[in-house]
């Protein structure tokens, strides 16, 4: 799994001009899933996301876990984080899994993920056209792949 990670303010997202999903501070997430992937990826990166320290604290150290925060998710698939580049210009996804391992490992991470937290976690639709918004607080952007946990 690949997750691009956002410190924000805000952010939602729209489909067909319907807001599906939308938070106050806390972490924009987009997740992409590839074959490879496991349960194992998934318990992983939900603690690692529950517990990662970029907030700030009272001294404004990037010290405090979204959990401390009590900061919300929005989290959304998107497959063309497995974009390889490396041949031509048009980008190839084979590493993204095929809907049918897919979903049920982003539905797997989306109840993992709210228990990790305690709350429910904001999506918006596997599959779909969507319009995310998002005010990028820092900016802070972390990228994390469970297949590279050095």
């Amino acid at each position: 799994m690949i997750a691009v990670i956002q410190r924000v303010s805000k952010a939602s997202v729209r489909i067909k001009g319907h807001i599906t999903g939308e938070i106050g501070h806390g972490l924009m997430v987009l997740l992409g899933v590839e074959e490879a992937d496991s349960r194992e990826d998934i318990e992983w990166l939900s603690r690692k996301i529950a517990n990662l320290r970029i907030f700030g604290d009272d001294n404004g150290v990037m010290n405090r876990s979204l959990i401390e925060v009590g900061g919300e998710v929005l989290l959304i698939s998107q497959f063309t984080l497995h974009a390889s580049t490396k041949k031509g210009n048009r980008p190839s996804y084979i590493k993204a899994a095929r809907p049918e391992t897919a979903i049920p490992l982003y539905e797997s991470f989306i109840q993992k993920l709210g228990t990790e937290l305690g709350k429910e976690i904001q999506t918006g639709e596997f599959g779909a056209d969507m319009k995310v918004s998002l005010t990028n607080d820092g900016p802070v952007t972390i990228i994390i792949d469970t297949k590279d946990k050095k």
